[in-house]
């Protein structure tokens, strides 16, 4: 969508702190030993409270509220009473809902515990990717040029990017134009980022994949040369300047 008026960026802060604290909230109540059904009902309740609905399971008919994803699962894992969080599991968890007529969408992947397998450094690595593309989005700027700044710097540091999952226009609906705003330089893409404009801005960077696969659940995403993966995301009102960060609230 693009903010018109100021009633439309007030509806968009409003949607964006709910699902903000929502992942913040999560990602503290996780622990070892709890099942990610426990988690997702928890991310569930929050979002009731505030009188929010769940993005993907009013969109797609999702089996949960909110999608995680644990170890070599990338992204939408459905939330289970089988899978039981370990300590140093790498989690991704994805919320994004709709309020008041409004959507947005946000997400992180972070170290259960102890970094006892390593997964810091995938972690910080996308953190900090996410930043540095925000940092560049203004209007006017090509969209494929943030995608060659993930990759670039993805690369810099020994990773790859996913080159069939993307960030996305969002706002009256969770996934509107521009569509595929991708973690890659597609050089046949001529399309700026518009001021006014809210878009969820997102990485995937990875160890060992450059295409995630669907598993036969229908949902789930995994790499298809295995490894792991990192995902952080950000809804943001792109201006002349510095971007209005709506989902700044999550500490990512």
């Amino acid at each position: 969508m693009s903010i018109t008026k100021h009633e439309e960026l007030i509806g968009m802060q409003k949607v964006s702190e709910v699902v903000a604290y929502t992942l913040k909230e999560m990602r503290n109540y996780a622990k070892p030993g709890m099942t990610t059904k426990e988690l997702d009902d928890f991310g569930a309740k929050i979002l009731s409270d505030f009188g929010a609905k769940s993005a993907p399971y009013l969109t797609y008919g999702f089996p949960g509220w909110t999608c995680i994803s644990v170890n070599n699962e990338f992204c939408h894992g459905i939330p289970s009473e089988k899978r039981t969080l370990k300590e140093g599991d790498l989690v991704n968890i994805d919320v994004s809902a709709e309020l008041n007529g409004f959507w947005s969408d946000n997400g992180g992947s972070f170290v259960l515990g102890e970094d006892i397998y390593q997964h810091q450094k995938l972690v910080d690595a996308s953190k900090e990717i996410l930043q540095k593309a925000i940092g560049n989005i203004k209007g006017g700027v090509k969209i494929s040029e943030v995608g060659h700044i993930m990759e670039t710097e993805a690369k810099k540091r020994g990773f790859k990017v996913i080159k069939n999952l993307a960030g996305h226009g969002i706002g009256r609906s969770l996934h509107e134009q521009p569509d595929e705003i991708m973690n890659y330089k597609n050089r046949f893409d001529q399309r700026r980022f518009r001021k006014n404009s809210v878009v969820a801005i997102e990485t995937f960077i990875t160890t060992t994949s450059t295409y995630a696969t669907e598993l036969n659940d229908g949902w789930t995403m995994v790499g298809n040369k295995g490894g792991f993966m990192a995902q952080h995301e950000h809804t943001i009102v792109v201006t002349d300047g510095k971007p209005i960060i709506l989902t700044e609230m999550n500490g990512i």
